[in-house]
């Protein structure tokens, strides 16, 4: 893998005070999770190069991982001159060819799971989910990336206003014990259940944070909006 992890844009648009200073929180939790999800990205690497692959396989991996390196270099490179948009546009072609040619390895999967978060950047949602949810099975064994790919899905579904999937999607991740996203997941669904006008369910997350997590970041506002 959900990201940035990235700038997510601001999600409801009333101007009230409670949607400004969430918008400010969710861009920086959400930067720090597609930073994370580079660093898994790394860490798969290193495992592949301290795996006990033969020779064949190895060599493969080694060149998926040497073509995901420079594309991401390049897509770096044109981020910092040009924006997300373009970026994407410049290493689209690149990134294709590494998922044709090596989706069945781990630098294959890293890449798709990395062109995911270019294409959620870049505002191509549709693109983003369809390349999450591949990634998804790729990582199905991964619980660290699997949690981090679901919570993405959730971001990615309310970009679209498609409140219910992406409640859902919330939903799976607090419904796993000791998921270490839970908090955030419950923050989620508490705004989520507000804006579907259920209020009930709004604060039953947002209580849920109060109890459980008392060290959250997410706990000073969830405090406000739990009664």
């Amino acid at each position: 893998m959900a990201k940035k992890k990235i700038t997510r844009k601001a999600l409801l648009n009333e101007p009230d005070e409670f949607i400004t200073i969430s918008s400010k929180l969710l861009h920086l939790a959400n930067k720090h999770q597609i930073q994370l999800l580079y660093i898994i990205c790394a860490m798969v690497l290193v495992a592949i190069v301290f795996s006990g692959y033969g020779y064949f396989s190895h060599k493969s991996e080694s060149k998926a991982f040497a073509m995901l390196e420079n594309s991401m270099r390049d897509y770096n490179i044109s981020l910092n001159k040009n924006g997300h948009e373009k970026a994407l546009n410049e290493v689209k072609a690149d990134f294709k060819n590494i998922i044709d040619k090596y989706s069945g390895n781990s630098g294959g999967k890293t890449a798709r799971l990395e062109f995911a978060n270019i294409c959620y950047n870049a505002r191509e949602i549709d693109d983003a989910i369809g390349l999450y949810g591949k990634a998804l099975i790729d990582f199905d064994k991964n619980r660290f990336v699997k949690c981090e790919i679901i919570n993405s899905l959730g971001y990615a579904f309310e970009e679209k206003k498609d409140y219910k999937s992406a409640a859902n999607y919330f939903e799976k991740i607090v419904s796993e014990p000791d998921n270490f996203l839970k908090d955030e997941a419950y923050f989620n669904l508490g705004r989520l259940f507000a804006i579907m006008g259920d209020e009930k369910k709004s604060k039953e997350a947002y209580k849920k944070i109060c109890s459980d997590f008392t060290d959250s970041f997410y706990f000073v506002i969830a405090k406000e909006h739990e009664s």
